[in-house]
């Protein structure tokens, strides 16, 4: 057990901030620095907030020409897939379109009648090809991509990466609701992560989890939000029909070896539903705590191991 305060190095990056929690003898402006250039990194090749980044040049670029991309959005790429097969489609990256269409991402609230009617019923499929050794990717269909279910994930696995090359093994390092937990506080107790109460305008821990050398990442339906007509809808689209899910689940929390597959998974086991989705989770040895709605509270299903 070390004597050392517990500190937090931070940033600001996608919209939101990221953070770090660490022993405070390796805290240092040239740690804070460098976490701070991976997720920079991660923004430049993956943000479909700005129009140079490696993913927007890719969407512009007409299908089946190639585009010089970072190593980083290649092997995004090529995991997203993964997801996409395993999940039968329920996760997808070709969804940017619809994301578009209902106000979401850059769309900022603005929905497009039209675009929801271009959308609706359609398998919104992604089909890439990269070839890391060139350093290139294409489309080879008109879908256009987003990353918001990959990115922040694979964004806090960069920085993971950098505090174990530096040497820190204990650290709880953080983007959004995407988390990696490596090691121990430095008072010897393990971290601890609280699971949010699914409700919208506010914040309220629901529970807490004490983890150690795992990823988490959370879906749910009561953050980011639009309304249209009378409802609410989730940001999450289900790839499947072009519209955003509509089912019982109120969140999906995914424990993982890395955040860019629990991050893709909450994702695909929020759209798969609250039937579905814990079948799947189970089918393939997922770890994951679901919250589903039922009249005017919440029961919780979980496939948690041990």
């Amino acid at each position: 057990m070390s004597t050392d305060a517990l500190v937090t190095l931070n940033g600001p990056t996608m919209g939101t901030r990221w953070s770090a929690r660490l022993a405070s003898r390796h805290a240092s402006p040239d740690l804070t620095a460098a976490l701070q250039d991976v997720v920079d990194a991660v923004d430049r090749q993956m943000s479909t907030w700005r129009n140079d980044s490696d993913l927007m040049r890719l969407n512009a670029a007409v299908p089946g020409a190639w585009v010089d991309v970072g190593a980083e959005l290649i092997v995004v790429l090529a995991i997203s897939a993964e997801v996409t097969a395993a999940s039968d489609g329920a996760f997808d990256i070709g969804v940017g379109e619809a994301v578009t269409a209902w106000g979401f991402g850059a769309a900022e609230a603005q929905t497009d009648e039209s675009a929801i009617r271009a959308a609706l019923g359609h398998q919104l499929r992604a089909q890439v090809e990269s070839n890391a050794g060139a350093g290139r990717a294409r489309r080879l269909n008109e879908r256009r991509l987003d990353l918001s279910g990959v990115a922040k994930g694979f964004a806090v696995d960069q920085m993971a990466q950098v505090l174990r090359q530096r040497n820190v093994p204990d650290f709880l390092a953080g983007l959004d609701g995407e988390i990696i937990a490596s090691g121990q506080r430095p008072d010897g107790r393990p971290w601890a992560v609280a699971l949010e109460e699914p409700v919208p305008c506010r914040r309220a821990a629901r529970g807490v989890i004490e983890v150690t050398g795992c990823a988490l990442a959370t879906s749910g339906d009561y953050r980011h939000r639009v309304k249209f007509g009378a409802d609410w809808l989730s940001h999450t689209m289900d790839p499947r029909s072009g519209a955003p899910v509509r089912n019982r689940i109120a969140s999906v929390t995914v424990l993982a070896h890395d955040c860019v597959r629990a991050d893709a998974w909450a994702t695909a086991l929020m759209v798969l539903g609250e039937i579905d989705g814990p079948i799947l989770a189970r089918a393939r040895g997922l770890e994951a705590i679901f919250l589903i709605r039922e009249g005017t509270g919440l029961r919780e299903v979980s496939t948690l191991q041990g």
